[in-house]
């Protein structure tokens, strides 16, 4: 320790609930290394772990050589060096984009991040720029916003979820709450499909009510597309950035879902015009890229290669990797489902207390139990019962969700499904639990 820097005044800097929260639930999950996990959201490897990267990156070299006019070395020299901030796969990403999503965006309205979360970072740092600037969520909310608001200082606002997306009778009075105290409500982050880690859809009903509030009370809106294709082809709804009003929308994405979550490829389409003091103007993305480089300087750009050749491998679209994913996903969220029926309501009568919802999609179930779902409790799974999940309440600024889990049934195979879910039954059924 650098002399001066007392113990204590170090320890007292870092504290956070919510780090504190996602500390200790990484800390159980290396502790317990054999407990069967349904705490991370993060993708299958099962059509990955054969992929031959170096082959991606070469078909992304030949496009670059045929595109570019560049010799072999030129190529190659691209995926060597730092590369712009702005990314590389720009042309690529927006081609899929308008291909798959039907949304018309520019290459240079794109900026290439490290993952989404590095998106979300960006964004908030570029629009909310003093005291004044509020974001507003639905509760609950994924942690990675409300961590980036944290580290920034951002404050924020939640509204509930209906069941349909959030409460936008409520989100329009928090509008005009904090106009009347002289703030505003600068952008409200969104997850139309299958929320993390509610699993709520937004229904097109509402999805064009939200787009109408936005204008009216003129904030942006911050579309995650995270979980999109893992709805059932006939339940597929537009996002809010290809619907009229989504000049409002600064939509985010991963490939980490549907591509190589080792890559650690996202981006952000900012395509919205900023006035600049010398009159010139310029899109959001160049303030984004403007922020990134002093952030993280790029993306690695061989990273992007093997992206960017998964994308030509697929002619430049994503529709049939996603049927590919989206079929493992909806499986293993029916195996959950099914699990938990036959486990915990064998005679359609579930134990007291205890309830989930039922997704079409996404990578999570919700559950209510009937005592606290703290770390506590979280300890008894794992070394008695040897099954993990995740505490709610790091989702909720309120203490709504402290009686809450999520289980997440992306990352097992059908086995571990089985066998997590026969263990957290024998869990539930603990003397801790009043009904038992």
């Amino acid at each position: 320790m650098r002399p001066g820097l007392e113990q204590d005044t170090l320890h007292a800097s870092l504290q956070d609930p919510l780090l504190d929260s996602i500390g200790f639930l990484n800390e159980i999950m290396s502790r317990f290394p054999q407990a069967i996990s349904f705490a991370p959201g993060a993708p299958h490897l099962a059509h990955l772990l054969d992929d031959d990267i170096t082959r991606y990156a070469e078909l992304y070299v030949d496009h670059v050589r045929r595109t570019r006019g560049l010799d072999l070395h030129g190529a190659r020299r691209l995926l060597y060096e730092y590369g712009p901030a702005r990314g590389l796969i720009n042309d690529l990403v927006a081609a899929a984009l308008r291909e798959d999503l039907r949304c018309v965006v520019e290459p240079e309205s794109l900026v290439i991040t490290v993952g989404a979360q590095e998106a979300m970072l960006l964004t908030l740092r570029a629009l909310c720029r003093d005291g004044t600037d509020v974001l507003a969520v639905a509760e609950p909310c994924f942690v990675g916003i409300t961590g980036a608001a944290r580290l920034l200082d951002v404050d924020v606002v939640a509204v509930p979820e209906d069941g349909r997306g959030p409460d936008l009778a409520a989100l329009e009075k928090e509008c005009a709450g904090l106009r009347a105290a002289g703030r505003r409500v600068r952008a409200m982050y969104v997850a139309p499909d299958y929320a993390n880690p509610s699993g709520t859809v937004m229904d097109l009903a509402t999805r064009r009510r939200l787009l109408e509030l936005a204008a009216r009370q003129d904030f942006l809106l911050v579309e995650d597309n995270a979980y999109g294709f893992t709805a059932p082809e006939e339940h597929r709804l537009p996002p809010l950035k290809a619907m009229p009003g989504g000049d409002r929308v600064v939509l985010l994405g991963t490939f980490a879902k549907l591509c190589l979550p080792g890559a650690r490829v996202g981006y952000a389409v900012a395509d919205q015009p900023v006035h600049t003091p010398d009159g010139r103007g310029r899109l959001l993305a160049d303030e984004l890229a403007a922020l990134k480089s002093m952030v993280t300087v790029n993306t690695a750009p061989l990273c992007q290669a093997v992206i960017g050749g998964m994308l030509l491998e697929q002619g430049g679209s994503l529709t049939k990797l996603a049927r590919e994913r989206s079929a493992l996903y909806q499986r293993n969220l029916g195996l959950l489902l099914d699990s938990l029926d036959r486990h915990l309501s064998p005679d359609g009568r579930t134990m007291p207390g205890i309830a989930w919802n039922r997704p079409e999609g996404g990578f999570f179930v919700r559950m209510r139990v009937p005592v606290r779902a703290d770390a506590a409790l979280l300890e008894l799974a794992a070394s008695r019962y040897g099954v993990l999940w995740t505490p709610m309440s790091q989702f909720y600024r309120s203490s709504a969700g402290d009686d809450e889990l999520r289980l997440s049934c992306s990352y097992l195979d059908a086995a571990g499904i089985e066998e997590g879910v026969r263990r957290l039954a024998a869990f539930l059924r603990d003397p801790v639990f009043p009904s038992n």
